[in-house]
């Protein structure tokens, strides 16, 4: 299998590694937006909202994920996937040999059916401070948007708080597929030699260098506004960002 994927909450610098892929010459779809997400993203948007019959919330920040990794996978959302992903799919039958791949967000919400349908792909997991995260509008701010549901609120900041925090429970909760690397946005950005030996390591191909900007790191540090939610701690100290 040749194919690779980023997983991450928007905002997350995801457009950093799809943007290396690419300039390395790795086919990222037949199109792709500024932010180096495969476009259209209309087939995908609606597999996530299939996905999300099946996820039950248990009130506040706690959802039951357990039958998403027996379950049969409904032909609908397989038939959805395989319309959004169909030029990375007909690249790979081209060259099987050479490595394809996709990028947007919204993968993340249909992780546990993306790693059954393509087992032997390689995951990329790219993390970023959630307190940088909240600081920007991205269409998963309110989940359910998607068909998920969770703590109703009219705070912005909190409800993409909540969404980076699903995210995480469900990656989490997500038998960890054979191939898979770890990397934070930081590191990326201060330490790109380092973080891009491990991802040519763990690709087998050699990478391109992108512009990268330490302002870009921290942002939240000049923030007025509500970043901080008691919630994130955990993770804080999972990903050492204390």
């Amino acid at each position: 299998m040749t194919l690779v994927t980023v997983i991450g909450r928007g905002h997350s610098g995801t457009r950093a590694v799809s943007h290396t892929l690419y300039a390395s010459g790795v086919f990222m779809g037949a199109t792709i937006n500024r932010s180096g997400d495969l476009v259209p993203p209309e087939a995908m948007y609606d597999a996530c909202r299939v996905m999300a019959r099946y996820v039950e919330w248990q009130g506040g920040l706690s959802w039951d994920f357990s039958q998403l990794h027996t379950m049969p996978i409904p032909d609908e959302f397989t038939r959805l996937i395989h319309t959004y992903l169909q030029s990375v799919l007909d690249e790979q039958a081209k060259h099987p040999d050479a490595l394809v791949g996709w990028k947007i967000p919204e993968t993340t919400l249909v992780f546990p059916w993306i790693v059954r349908l393509f087992p032997d792909a390689k995951y990329i997991f790219w993390v970023r401070d959630p307190r940088d995260c909240v600081l920007n509008r991205h269409i998963t701010d309110d989940l359910r948007v998607f068909g998920i549901d969770y703590p109703p609120t009219d705070d912005i900041r909190l409800r993409r708080a909540i969404s980076w925090k699903y995210q995480v429970e469900l990656v989490k909760a997500t038998p960890q597929p054979a191939n898979w690397l770890e990397l934070r946005f930081e590191d990326f950005v201060l330490r790109q030699e380092e973080t891009l030996a491990r991802l040519e390591a763990y690709l087998g191909i050699p990478l391109a260098r992108i512009v990268v900007r330490p302002d870009a790191v921290g942002r939240y540090r000049l923030d007025s506004g509500r970043h901080d939610f008691d919630f994130f701690a955990p993770e804080l100290t999972r990903f050492g960002y204390v």
